[in-house]
């Protein structure tokens, strides 16, 4: 069974740092894309990274283009989500799933396809 476990949100300032985490189990980590969402109270979940750890392959929304970077870590089946210069609009529940798509912005287009979401982690950016 693919599953995902986020962690490392918190409470930051503005133009603070987050380091999230997202192991994953039960799939071969290699062949699958593991993409980041969150979702602000009363919208939508929206995309925000994605990897593909096979390959290297990333992609980013506009909105965190400079400011997150997405790595992984093969050997411990990790996703990690640098977040730098923190808004307060960046603030909301952050998933990561796991499918075989590739990683590219139409993995954004539709989160309701994704069968293994985390339970999700809270950031907070105060102003």
């Amino acid at each position: 069974e693919v599953q995902v476990v986020e962690s490392g949100g918190g409470l930051v300032q503005a133009g603070g740092s987050l380091r999230l985490s997202c192991a994953g189990s039960g799939f071969t980590f290699d062949d699958y894309t593991i993409g980041w969402f969150r979702q602000a109270p009363g919208k939508e979940r929206e995309g925000v990274s994605c990897i593909r750890p096979g390959d290297g392959s990333t992609v980013y929304a506009d909105s965190v283009k400079g400011r997150f970077t997405i790595s992984s870590d093969n050997a411990k089946n990790t996703v990690y989500l640098q977040m730098s210069s923190l808004k307060p609009e960046d603030t909301g529940i952050y998933y990561c799933t796991a499918d075989l798509r590739y990683c590219s912005l139409s993995y954004f287009y539709t989160p309701d396809d994704y069968d293994s979401w985390g339970q999700g982690t809270q950031v907070t950016v105060s102003s």
